[in-house]
Order: structure tokens, then sequence, then C-alpha cells
């Protein structure tokens, strides 16, 4: 098996966000701009409320020594778990997943609320936002989750 595989993306964010952030995502409107090879397969996609965006996280860097256990957000209050306790952006594969309010799309362009990237990002991927699959009623999350998520959206 190869352990490497090829993305292409499929179009790239262009957000107001310039650097990387980790609160206030909640208001910030986005345009995904598609590649016009893409653009039909945007079609049909106006009739839902919520979309589901994969991205490659281009600016993260990660350093197994530093990144593979720490704190949220490097607060010290939080305690030191494993990158894949976390939506950390420093991860050993950067792709990033973030469900979307779909505010507009016009010919070529996305536009959504919520997407917690920088302008620049490309994006690999837009899956429609299902409920009856995407959705969990009955979830257990740590406090400390709680505590980042405060300002974040």
């Amino acid at each position: 098996m190869d352990d490497f595989f090829n993305f292409q993306p499929i179009g790239y964010v262009e957000s107001p966000v310039k650097e990387m952030v980790d609160e206030n995502w909640g208001k910030v409107k986005s345009k995904i701009r598609i590649k016009e090879e893409f653009d039909p397969g945007l079609d049909g996609l106006q009739k839902f409320s919520h979309a589901i965006i994969v991205t490659f996280l281009h600016l993260a860097n990660f350093d197994k020594i530093q990144h593979l256990k720490r704190h949220p957000q490097g607060r010290t209050d939080l305690p030191k778990i494993g990158i894949f306790s976390q939506r950390a952006k420093h991860r050993p594969n950067p792709i990033g997943i973030t469900t979307v309010q779909i505010v507009d799309l016009k010919e070529g362009c996305l536009i959504v609320k919520g997407l917690d990237t920088i302008d620049g990002t490309p994006v690999i991927d837009i899956k429609p936002y299902y409920p009856q699959y995407d959705c969990v009623n009955e979830t257990v999350i740590p406090d400390w989750v709680n505590v980042i998520m405060e300002k974040y959206f």
C-alpha cells in the first residue's frame, strides 16, 4: 500500500481572516472560489442549508515533539492530551473539516459562514450536510472542550 495520497484542490478559500486564530469564527463569511472545471459539481448544493468543507491546512507545521501531545490552544489551564483528541491545526496530516452554513451560491463561488480557515486555504472537498448521518445526538465530551469552544464560534 502506498504511503502517500495525491489530492488536487477543487478551489480556494477567500476569507477576511489572514492569520490563524482560535476564536470568533462563527460570524466569518468566506467565499470558496471553485475551479472552473469543478463548478458543475456545485449544482444542487443550493437546496442545502449546510455543508461540510474539507480543507488542506497549508500553513500548518506539525512537529511531533511539540504537537503530538499538547495543551489545547496552548493553554496550560487545560489538560495535556494527544493530537487525535483535539481539532488543532498542527497535525500529522493537516486536514481540516468544518460544518458551515451556506449563505449563497453563485456561479463558481460558494459563500459560507463559520468556516475556520484563513484566506488562501485549499479546499479538497465539499459534502452536503445530512443531519440523519452527520448529527449525533447523544455524545460525551470532556469539560475542557466547552472551555475552548466558548469563543470559537
